[in-house]
């Protein structure tokens, strides 16, 4: 019995508790997972937020016209698999669509754990380090609250496990979906290319840039012809930009209040800081020793570049970032699939028994908003 339960299998279970306990707790209205907020849906400026994944319900509900109802449209639609799947799902009834996407963030945190496991496994690891894939808090209030990141990462596991199975074709069609569920997962194919380019497999590296590039490039055009702008940028309404210096987006907090970055820091730091810290030692560390061995493409494993590319991303999130807890939950997602990628990669329980301590955010559950 015991061999019967898989990782995968746990995470779905507990998604669908949490989601459910949401739901029962808003009187059995599903549409309380999207965490509407009356700004938007009703037009009114002095009414409540709401969170991002409202964006994601609106654009499903009404695709032509969604963007009405979006604080920054052209950034909210290139996110736009995750919806157009929960439109189709739905059969394209509107009261159908919370189920829909709750059921596709589901089966997507559930799909990604197995990718996760058969990656595990295929390094001969333990496969059950895959629960914190799917149990850290990032994924699970992402699925609950309609966010693109369980679908985007799963789909960013099937790449990497068909590359690692040497079907490059495939890897391809999935970084490109990936992409076009959350612009996130473009780290990830950074990472893969600068893979490549080390090894010079100029064929690979033209194939993946342009397989991935051209459609999100092509949909990027087509929100600028249509919205006004590109998807791009470093967030919505009331975003910051990318900082230069490290971490600035969390110290410079404490020029608004020291109390505030007090706070925030008693999180970020365990969350992100020493992680991004620890990683970036680590992946810089095997790319110096594999420089100065004779074989050094040998020696460079793509997962101690993915570490590396995710952990150079953290250093420069911008200030909004840093100062919502939900929204490092969520950026975090990245860091921690390629920790557990790289403990695999290393065959490095230390690596992989480290990962098992993102798994302290599940006390954040009841944290599903912006930071005051």
């Amino acid at each position: 019995m015991k061999d019967l339960i898989r990782p995968w299998q746990i995470v779905a279970v507990a998604a669908l508790i949490y989601m459910a306990i949401v739901v029962v707790a808003a009187g059995g209205d599903p549409l309380a997972l999207a965490a509407l907020g009356t700004r938007f849906s009703e037009g009114d400026p002095q009414g409540s937020e709401g969170y991002d994944g409202q964006f994601a319900y609106y654009i499903a509900r009404d695709p032509l016209h969604g963007w009405q109802t979006c604080d920054v449209p052209a950034y909210r639609y290139q996110r736009i698999l995750y919806p157009l799947l929960g439109r189709l799902l739905a059969f394209g009834q509107e009261s159908l669509l919370p189920y829909s996407l709750a059921l596709i963030n589901v089966i997507a945190l559930a799909v990604g754990t197995w990718l996760t496991e058969q990656i595990l496994l295929r390094y001969k690891q333990n496969r059950w380090y895959a629960v914190t894939y799917g149990l850290y808090a990032g994924q699970l209030m992402a699925a609950r609250l309609f966010l693109h990141e369980p679908l985007a990462h799963a789909l960013c596991q099937a790449a990497v496990l068909a590359a690692e199975r040497d079907r490059w074709r495939w890897s391809i069609v999935f970084f490109a979906l990936a992409v076009l569920a959350k612009e996130t997962i473009l780290v990830f194919v950074a990472g893969y290319l600068l893979f490549l380019l080390a090894q010079r497999r100029w064929r690979r590296f033209v194939e993946l840039a342009l397989g991935v590039g051209l459609p999100f490039l092509a949909w990027q055009g087509v929100l600028w012809l249509w919205l006004g702008q590109p998807g791009l940028g470093s967030g919505g309404a009331g975003a910051t930009g990318w900082e230069l210096l490290p971490f600035r987006g969390l110290w410079s907090v404490g020029a608004i209040n020291l109390r505030v970055l007090a706070l925030l820091a008693l999180v970020m730091v365990p969350l992100a800081v020493i992680p991004t810290l620890l990683s970036l030692w680590a992946s810089g560390r095997d790319l110096w020793k594999g420089r100065k061995t004779r074989n050094e493409r040998k020696e460079w494993h793509p997962f101690t570049i993915l570490l590396l590319v995710n952990a150079l991303t953290m250093l420069f999130l911008p200030q909004s970032t840093y100062r919502e807890f939900l929204a490092m939950l969520r950026l975090t997602i990245g860091l921690m699939v390629a920790t557990i990628l790289y403990g695999a990669g290393k065959r490095s329980k230390r690596t992989l028994n480290y990962t098992l301590l993102w798994l302290a955010s599940l006390v954040f559950l009841s944290k599903e908003g912006p930071a005051p």
